[in-house]
């Protein structure tokens, strides 16, 4: 999935405001940060899988350079990616 910076600080927010209406989630320090924060961690997680799915497409046009008449992409891709993001320890 691709998600621009905007989506991905809306999605942030929206997740602070349900927390927050729960009353699930106390801050110890200013709101700010914390925001900024977890804004940083959703961006270094979604470059984690944009580098992953970037090198799952790199393994698999090996793959296809070596197997060209078999070689079913659709199917291998989400299999490759599990695999390479357990190995990693990615969670999806």
């Amino acid at each position: 999935m691709r998600l621009t910076p905007l989506q991905m600080q809306k999605m942030t927010e929206k997740v602070f405001e349900k927390l927050k209406e729960q009353n699930v989630i106390i801050f110890k320090d200013d709101e700010k940060k914390v925001f900024a924060r977890a804004l940083l961690a959703v961006k270094q997680d979604y470059q984690k899988e944009m580098d992953l799915e970037r090198d799952v497409n790199k393994m698999l046009d090996d793959l296809e350079r070596q197997h060209s008449g078999e070689f079913q992409r659709y199917k291998m891709f989400p299999l490759l990616k599990q695999k390479l993001a357990k190995e990693r320890k990615i969670i999806l």
